[in-house]
């Protein structure tokens, strides 16, 4: 992460060690010096009492863990946020991706049934790697790799996995590194050691 026009992509499943290599990540940035700053954007909104928690718990563990991380809670607004924050001494950390176009789909103001758009979709991942491309510094992301398992029986579901898999595809294509956690390990998927 020396190179301050990096940008990685960091997929895995739940629990796979993903937010730890983010903040590995950020950890030796900040340690190079030089008047560095790392910033988290964070994409999940508190929607009910059990995700408040997680969220809250995670503020904590993180702030202990890499003192010098700041976060920003950005939502949705993910692609206008990485234009404002980006800079070549800013290393920003996205978690994750996989919110992020979940709360594009389902808002939290939609009815209690409601079908997600695909078009809506596909629109917010152009306007994320567009952003992304357009970036000033080092950014790593977050997201899951959800596409392995089950076909879901759901067309909702079906349709967010496969709406996923192409962001990941679509942001994987522009990073200059992809790494795959597996059970805590990296696995260069791109551009070269973990």
């Amino acid at each position: 992460m020396a190179d301050s026009a990096v940008r990685e992509l960091i997929v895995g499943g739940q629990k796979s060690g993903k937010s730890a290599r983010a903040e590995q990540l950020a950890t030796q940035w900040l340690a190079a010096g030089g008047g560095r700053r790392a910033l988290l954007l964070a994409t999940a909104e508190a929607r009910d009492a059990e995700m408040r928690a997680r969220i809250e718990r995670h503020q904590r563990e993180r702030a202990a863990r890499v003192p010098g991380l700041q976060t920003l809670e950005v939502g949705v607004d993910l692609p206008e946020q990485l234009l404002r924050q980006s800079s070549p001494q800013a290393l920003l950390v996205v978690d994750c991706l996989t919110l992020w176009l979940t709360q594009l789909g389902w808002p939290a103001r939609a009815p209690a049934y409601h079908r997600p758009d695909p078009n809506a979709w596909e629109a917010a991942t152009e306007a994320l790697v567009q952003a992304l491309s357009a970036t000033a510094g080092p950014v790593v992301l977050v997201s899951n790799e959800i596409g392995l398992g089950v076909i879901p029986l759901a067309p909702e579901v079906r349709g967010f996995v496969d709406a996923l898999g192409r962001l990941n595809q679509r942001v994987a294509a522009i990073c200059e590194r992809v790494t795959l956690m597996v059970a805590g390990c990296p696995l260069a998927a791109k551009g070269g050691p973990a």
